[in-house]
């Protein structure tokens, strides 16, 4: 298992935490919802997958949640 947490710029509610939840989910080898956690408080998802994490897809999946990684 390999997992990587990143620090997503935007997040303000409940929604926002649902919607980078759902298209984090999506992302090639994660395979169950729990495989991410988005923390509101700190601003951060954590991924797991059965494959090193790609942070393009990270990136990709926040963007398409409409928010973005903290460079």
């Amino acid at each position: 298992m390999a997992t990587q947490t990143h620090t997503v710029t935007g997040m303000t509610c409940s929604h926002c935490v649902n919607s980078v939840s759902a298209e984090a989910g999506a992302i090639p080898g994660v395979t169950d919802v729990t495989d991410v956690q988005v923390d509101l408080a700190s601003g951060t998802v954590t991924v797991t997958s059965d494959q090193p994490v790609d942070e393009t897809a990270v990136a990709a999946a926040v963007d398409e949640a409409g928010y973005e990684l903290a460079r």
